[in-house]
């Protein structure tokens, strides 16, 4: 199946007793048994629920982990109460004072997590690095490397990674170490780092997966048998499942995954072309413009498009950019991304607060930097809203 049609149908049927189309809510905690230890598939809704393994299948297929039944029962898709739950739960594979290495660019709350939950309570050796060049992996990988994370792009500052380069690198030098991508800015639309030979992918299914602004969630997705073995006990043990609803409600959301994010991809283009034109502008950071640093490699991983997700820095300081994020209509000032509404936030103040002032300017996040995301309004109306809020 085509992705269009994967979004619709992959990984469930209708219900087999009332033949409804979509999958029914599961809200029941547990389940009967006919003798102790026969049961019908399902024990505690912890460990099994119907309408969150719907979900998991879905995310599997479109991801393209290319398991079985036989050998995953969710195909290597696990969904979680929030994208942070699923990257904790990942670590939690790492050993005390094991290695990792992480994309120095990445979001606020993984950022804290790595540096202040992790470090302190789990004694992982973390060592960031720019991973949009290639060689900054060869520098810093060593055989005892246990874990590279990757953002592309990244948040807020829109690098990208060359997945397979990354990939070649860490093979030769940690055959060992498990590859993971944030793939939450990109979506399955756009970017599958399985078929580059990552092991496991990240969502925050909040952002593009649901796509409605009304749910929060996270996703591990991931190719290899033995992989998803582990995370299914250690899910099950830390008990951060997602909850039926909420399974209902992203599977739902899923549904017009395509559709939207062509809009996404159609609308950032534009309003990024637009920004790259005006005076006020200084600088816009668009994988999908010619003047990104990482366009080749962008073309090349990305495809059909180069999602939703635009910056900028505005000409002057911190009052220019507080007077044209609050004059601005259609975009909503508020943190959070991938929703059919159109938002704008300041990363400083906003979502990467929690990351040291002195890390954030090396990373070029500054008082006169924001970071839209796109929605699926008219691109018209969203240009029109940037361009008097400038003036």
């Amino acid at each position: 199946m085509r992705f269009a049609t994967k979004v619709i149908h992959a990984g469930q049927a209708p219900d087999a007793t009332t033949g409804a189309v979509m999958p029914p809510v599961s809200l029941a905690s547990t389940y009967a048994q006919s003798s102790p230890g026969e049961h019908k598939g399902f024990e505690y809704s912890r460990t099994h629920n119907p309408t969150r393994f719907a979900l998991e299948r879905m995310l599997a297929h479109l991801e393209g982990t290319g398991l079985t039944e036989a050998q995953d029962r969710t195909l290597g898709g696990f969904a979680f109460v929030s994208g942070m739950a699923a990257i904790g739960m990942l670590l939690d594979l790492i050993p005390a004072g094991g290695r990792v290495i992480a994309m120095d660019d990445v979001y606020g709350g993984t950022n804290r997590l790595l540096s202040r939950v992790r470090t302190p309570s789990q004694g992982i050796d973390v060592e960031r690095a720019d991973l949009s060049n290639p060689a900054n992996l060869e520098r810093a990988i060593r055989p005892d490397t246990q874990l590279v994370w990757v953002e592309t792009p990244t948040n807020p500052m829109l690098k990208v990674a060359d997945l397979q380069a990354l990939r070649e690198i860490a093979r030769a030098k940690a055959p060992g170490a498990i590859l993971g991508c944030d793939n939450t800015f990109a979506s399955p639309f756009n970017q599958r780092p399985l078929s580059f030979g990552f092991d496991v992918v990240m969502h925050s299914t909040t952002k593009y997966i649901n796509g409605h602004s009304d749910c929060v969630g996270g996703a591990l997705i991931t190719n290899s048998a033995d992989l998803a073995e582990k995370i299914r006990f250690v899910q099950n043990s830390l008990g951060s499942s997602m909850s039926p609803f909420d399974a209902y409600l992203t599977l739902r959301g899923i549904k017009t995954l395509d559709v939207r994010m062509r809009q996404h991809n159609d609308n950032a283009l534009r309003v990024a072309q637009f920004l790259e034109g005006h005076t006020a502008i200084e600088r816009v950071i668009y994988p999908g413009l010619p003047s990104h640093p990482q366009h080749e490699v962008a073309t090349r991983q990305m495809s059909p498009g180069f999602s939703g997700m635009v910056s900028a820095h505005l000409s002057g300081g911190l009052t220019e950019s507080r007077r044209f994020l609050e004059r601005l209509r259609i975009f909503a000032l508020a943190e959070s991304l991938g929703g059919v509404e159109s938002l704008v936030e300041h990363p400083a103040i906003m979502t990467h607060a929690s990351v040291p002032a002195e890390q954030r300017q090396a990373l070029g996040i500054s008082d006169n930097f924001v970071r839209f995301s796109v929605g699926i309004e008219d691109a018209d109306d969203l240009i029109a809203d940037i361009e008097q809020a400038l003036a």
